[in-house]
């Protein structure tokens, strides 16, 4: 399998993780830490780190510590764009099986 692809079906894979998935859509909003996330996802914060440590791996967020705490950002808008068009991918499913 070519790089690439082994490298997006990593990142598919990460992303299809609920909770990958709920951290990015909280991190679409604002810069947050793990802390912060744990509390707004409702997950412990060792659930969280490590998916955050799964998204820092495939290159999705990245953080910069500030006053002791690591402040975790989107690394690229495209990963927005992505999952927005997942999601009206998903509604035209929902649609035309009803």
């Amino acid at each position: 399998m070519p790089e690439t692809e082994y490298r997006a079906s990593r990142v598919c894979r990460i992303l299809g993780n609920p909770t990958a998935y709920q951290v990015i859509k909280s991190l679409f909003k604002s810069e947050k830490t793990p802390t912060e996330l744990a509390h707004e996802i409702g997950l412990s914060l060792a659930t969280i780190s490590d998916v955050l440590r799964n998204l820092r791996n495939i290159d999705v967020v990245r953080y910069e510590v500030r006053t002791n705490e690591r402040v975790y950002w989107i690394k690229k808008p495209v990963v927005v764009d992505i999952l927005l068009r997942l999601e009206k991918f998903v509604e035209t499913i929902r649609v035309q099986q009803w």
